[in-house]
């Protein structure tokens, strides 16, 4: 059996070595000496000034929100993971949906101001797959509308523009951490801003608002997370390079075996490297895609149609609405396993039935 994603494990008696520690202080949670590491280790790799870690990538996002002081319409995304949507709905908020660009597969920038209205107090962007959006058209049409900018970067870990963290662009950018990410501390979340005085409104409000010792500051939550999920995070930032490259010989192999497929790749940003969280592909048809997943079900490859549906279409809570773009890549967009243990003889398996079943 081959899954779409496995977890990446480090050598046992490493992440034990933590827990023993934790044991012996039996200082397990709310911001203990391994999380407070971890937040100090983040910030060197990914260079960046303000980073805080939180449960999850979905707490992280709407802490965001709340830390902005965003009441009114929010711009985003309808090709996304559903948190991305839910938050927002959430924390009190109305998603006005934009469609993407058929390439990238990001909010197409294009289309953001015709979006705008007297409500609208916010954009939340995803980087699809950790590849960046326009950030740069972003940010203009923020300054122009006054405009709050959030990214979604669940995907985006150690991805970089112009040798500048894809983190640093925005108001606030969020990252997950859960276990079926390239980098992953089991479940956490990582929120990263430019601005300290946000940042110690975040801190205070991932801590139930607490902001002394019998005072608060302002509404907050439980977004803390626990010291064995910092250990996993502190062992495997050890191996990230490692993890790195894997990923990277595999994605190559893949381009190798498939470039007779009837698919494309989105484009990466031109000033970008990728990370290589994912491996997708857009398929000439819905039809080849059902036939494709069919022949990897059979031989227990399992694959994922990342993302399927259209959160604009698909969600109870919302009034659907179509968009020509997100419609069609939704249904023809599919995932294949990649992961740090993935074997280049197994990729070619996948290729070779793919390709099988394109071409009979």
């Amino acid at each position: 059996m081959i899954p779409v994603t496995k977890p990446f494990l480090p050598p046992q008696e490493e992440y034990q070595q933590f827990v023993n520690g934790i044991w012996k202080r039996q200082w397990l949670t709310n911001m203990g000496p391994l999380a407070s590491e971890l937040e100090m280790n983040l910030k060197e790799y990914l260079k960046v000034n303000h980073l805080l870690f939180v449960t999850n990538g979905t707490v992280a996002l709407q802490m965001a929100i709340k830390a902005l002081g965003i009441s009114g319409e929010i711009i985003t995304t309808p090709f996304s993971f559903v948190a991305t949507t839910s938050c927002i709905v959430w924390e009190g908020c109305t998603p006005v949906f934009v469609d993407i660009e058929e390439r990238t597969l990001n909010i197409d920038t294009s289309k953001i101001e015709s979006a705008i209205t007297d409500k609208t107090e916010a954009i939340l962007a995803t980087h699809v797959y950790g590849n960046p959006c326009d950030v740069v058209a972003i940010e203009n049409i923020a300054k122009k509308y006054n405009l709050k900018v959030i990214y979604d970067g669940a995907h985006a870990f150690g991805v970089q523009v112009k040798g500048k963290s894809i983190f640093e662009y925005g108001d606030i950018t969020t990252c997950s951490l859960h276990a079926t990410k390239l980098y992953h501390s089991i479940e956490g979340g990582l929120i990263i801003t430019k601005c300290s005085d946000l940042l110690k409104r975040l801190a205070h409000t991932r801590n139930f608002g607490i902001s002394g010792f019998d005072t608060f500051s302002e509404l907050g939550i439980n977004g803390k997370n626990s010291e064995f999920h910092a250990a996993m995070g502190l062992v495997n930032l050890n191996y990230i390079k490692e993890i790195h490259d894997s990923r990277k010989l595999l994605v190559s192999r893949y381009d190798e075996r498939l470039q007779g497929l009837k698919a494309y790749r989105p484009i990466w940003h031109k000033d970008s490297d990728q990370n290589f969280a994912y491996y997708c592909v857009v398929l000439e048809s819905e039809e080849l895609l059902l036939k494709i997943k069919s022949i990897l079900d059979e031989n227990e490859i399992f694959t994922r149609r990342y993302f399927y549906p259209s959160l604009a279409s698909a969600l109870p809570y919302l009034e659907p609405k179509y968009f020509a773009v997100t419609d069609t890549i939704s249904k023809r967009v599919l995932c294949l396993p990649l992961y740090y243990d993935l074997t280049v003889e197994e990729v070619d398996l996948i290729c070779r039935l793919i390709l099988r079943v394109q071409n009979n």
